[in-house]
This record gives C-alpha cells, sequence and structure tokens, in this order.
C-alpha cells in the first residue's frame, strides 16, 4: 500500500508522525494551541477521497472516528472538526481538530487565523506519549 507514498514538504515540516495505521499515518500537527491530528493515506498519488477504492473509503471514515475519538477522550472538545481541504497541499490528508468555544480561533476555521505555536520539546513528547496511548 505504502510503495511509492511519499510525505509532501509542507506536511513533513508542519507535523510530527504519531503512528501508522492500516491505511493512514496519523501525525500531529505542531501547533499547540489545538488538539490537531492530520491522517495521511498512505497510497501513492493521492489528491481526492474518491481517489481511494471503496474498501480504502471504508478504511478511511472509520480511522477518522477512531481519531476523533481520542480527541474527545483526550480534551472533551465543544466540537471535533473533520476537514480535506487541499488547496495548498493537494496530497490527500485528514484534518480532525479538537475545538473549543475558548479558542483562538473559535468559530472560525483554524487555517490562516494565526501563526502556528509549535510545541516545545518536553510538551511535544508528553502529548505524543498521550496520543499514543489513547489512539
Amino acid at each position: 500500500m505504502a510503495i511509492g507514498f511519499t510525505l509532501q514538504e509542507m506536511l513533513t515540516r508542519d507535523t510530527v508522525e504519531i503512528t501508522r495505521w492500516r491505511l493512514s499515518r496519523v501525525h500531529l500537527m505542531n501547533d499547540n494551541r489545538y488538539p490537531w491530528l492530520v491522517l495521511l493515506p498512505a497510497v501513492a498519488d493521492l489528491t481526492e477521497l474518491h481517489d481511494l477504492n471503496a474498501s480504502d473509503q471504508t478504511i478511511l471514515m472509520a480511522e477518522i472516528t477512531q481519531a476523533s475519538l481520542a480527541l474527545t477522550k483526550l480534551h472533551t472538545p465543544d466540537k471535533i472538526n473533520v476537514g480535506a481541504l487541499g488547496n495548498m497541499v493537494p496530497q490527500l490528508h485528514i484534518h480532525v481538530i479538537a475545538r473549543f468555544r475558548s479558542d483562538d480561533a473559535w468559530p472560525a476555521p483554524v487555517w490562516g487565523a494565526h501563526p502556528a505555536v509549535p510545541y516545545e520539546t518536553e510538551e511535544l513528547q508528553v502529548t505524543l506519549e498521550n496520543l499514543r496511548q489513547a489512539l
């Protein structure tokens, strides 16, 4: 499945890998203001959800649900946002973001609201460990 799959440079720069699932690589967006996962189906040359075969679409939906439940368990958000935009990075990737009425961008989308605030080293390690346990 991952033959020929490479991560686009912006995703490599802006995210940290947490784990690998059956279809997707699960990454953390390096912005400590939002509990924000990025699911990357490890299939070469994907840009759209409909590029996945029916079986992989079903797997991806289950993985989105699993990511959403993990964020809900860890953070008790007011809302989980799920999106696949691809305007800046055409490689298919799914954002799963825990949102709070008190967050910096609420109720607007998080994209472009503010510059990212990267995790400090220790905070990143704790966050990754908590996510690995929850996922």
